[in-house]
């Protein structure tokens, strides 16, 4: 029996494809993860230390890498085609990791993880965009979600492997072999996608009908086909901008889009916060509120261990949470697991700022830690994923979703420079603070700007 991409059953194919474009969410959260340990060990070695400013250079870079990559390689990609840019982000990550083991300086630091951040973002606009192109309508959802879920797998797997290895170390100069997790997963992505094809609907989108039946077959099978349906049926929103032959110019797409620019961009950046700002000083803050465990006259590199090892358990929840959000993705609207998702961590983040002010036990404190974690990546972290390519049409696709992830950099950027500015000046609690507000704004942005909110109110009169 022939199917289209639309109806065909759910097949190791796809599953196969989902893994293959998960790598990019997994080696993105697995960098900043990596950034978190780099930071404090660096700060061992470092005559003077760090100051907060350089801190949150550091931990920004690859943050800024992303927001310019996602913006630059999803724009490209909507004019050139997927394949190109889905192999070559990986070697980008690949070759600046490379020049930061061979020379392992401040500096260098710095610029590579701009352009690892770089080649990431151009994973973040590229991955859903194959995924949600390729997938059956009824497991759409549920398979752009997995993508993103696997980035729990990076936050869990390089902290733990930054815990086995930093807890054998007596020299915290070698901070720089950490790199070689980042050499062996963007080499295993280059392997992985060297059989590979561009996307269809993004050819069928060009007019180039033969090839795309082609691309379907490479990636499906020989009795799932593609049709010009199949592009007008995986569209939800803005079903007439499937009729135009290339992507808009920029100016236009923001002047017909601005809502969803807002509804996909500003929570996706408020989410930023809680992911990379909270992220990837965990380490730093678990120390700061005082929740390690360490004997006294322990060594400074002693204590990076033990934070990193709660920074692990907080981290093994993630993957939880966004189980508990595939789960719910087919029998609740994303928009209304996204808005509960920042309350709730807004909550949580509440909690633990009272049992740090009101010297709670240490085991509450982590439990609202993990508590947060858990809504944060249930709802914001995995719905700003899916979204945007709900939301756009084919013809804007790479460009729509390469602006959400800028702007939701943009937030994340924010929030990784200001957090060891505001733990300098303010201590833990103001940097819970503004997290908690921040939270609050992510959700009801969500919530006012839901296209299928304003529908409904329409429909109502």
């Amino acid at each position: 029996m022939a199917y289209t991409i639309d109806n065909a059953p759910l097949t190791w194919r796809h599953c196969y494809i989902t893994a293959v474009a998960s790598l990019g969410q997994l080696i993105g959260t697995g960098l900043a993860t990596l950034v978190s340990v780099i930071i404090p060990l660096y700060q061992i070695v470092s005559h003077p230390e760090l100051s907060s400013f350089m801190q949150g250079l550091v931990g920004a870079m690859d943050l800024i890498g992303i927001m310019v990559g996602s913006t630059i390689l999803g724009k490209l990609s909507d004019k050139y085609g997927y394949l190109l840019f889905f192999r070559l982000c990986p070697a980008i990550v690949c070759v600046a990791s490379i020049i930061i083991l061979l020379f392992p300086h401040l500096w260098v630091l710095i610029v590579c993880l701009f352009f690892m951040g770089f080649g990431i973002g151009g994973e973040y606009s590229l991955d859903s965009n194959y995924v949600s192109q390729l997938m059956p309508t009824k497991w759409n959802f549920m398979m752009v979600g997995a993508t993103k879920a696997a980035s729990a797998l990076g936050n869990i797997g390089v902290a733990a492997a930054c815990f086995l290895i930093v807890k054998d170390w007596s020299n915290a100069h070698l901070w720089s072999h950490l790199l070689w997790l980042m050499i062996i997963l963007s080499s295993l992505m280059i392997i992985l996608r060297i059989r590979w094809w561009e996307s269809p609907k993004w050819l069928l989108n060009k007019g180039n009908l033969s090839q795309a039946e082609k691309d379907v077959h490479h990636f499906l099978g020989n009795d799932i086909n593609v049709s010009q349906e199949d592009i007008k049926a995986s569209d939800n929103i803005a079903s007439d901008a499937d009729e135009l032959p290339h992507p808009q110019p920029q100016p236009g797409f923001l002047r017909r889009n601005w809502k969803n620019v807002i509804f996909t961009g500003v929570p996706w950046a408020c989410e930023g916060l809680g992911v990379y700002g909270i992220g990837i000083f965990l380490p730093i803050l678990v120390m700061a509120l005082g929740l390690e465990h360490i004997s006294p006259g322990a060594t400074s590199i002693m204590h990076v261990d033990s934070s990193v090892k709660i920074t692990l358990w907080i981290s093994c929840i993630i993957l939880p949470g966004f189980i508990l959000g595939l789960f719910l993705i087919n029998h609740v609207k994303p928009e209304k697991i996204q808005w509960w998702g920042f309350f709730l961590s807004a909550i949580s983040l509440l909690v633990l700022l009272l049992a740090y002010e009101h010297h709670w036990a240490v085991w509450i404190s982590i439990v609202s830690f993990m508590a947060f974690e858990m809504f944060l990546n249930m709802g914001p972290h995995l719905i700003t994923f899916v979204l945007p390519p709900k939301v756009y049409p084919v013809a804007d696709r790479g460009l729509g979703s390469g602006i959400a992830a800028s702007l939701g950099k943009i937030g994340a950027v924010l929030g990784v420079f200001f957090i060891p500015i505001l733990l300098h000046s303010g201590g833990s609690s103001l940097v819970l603070i503004v997290s908690i507000i921040v939270m609050i704004v992510g959700g009801v942005v969500t919530f006012i700007f839901n296209p299928e909110r304003g529908e409904n109110v329409a429909n109502n009169h």
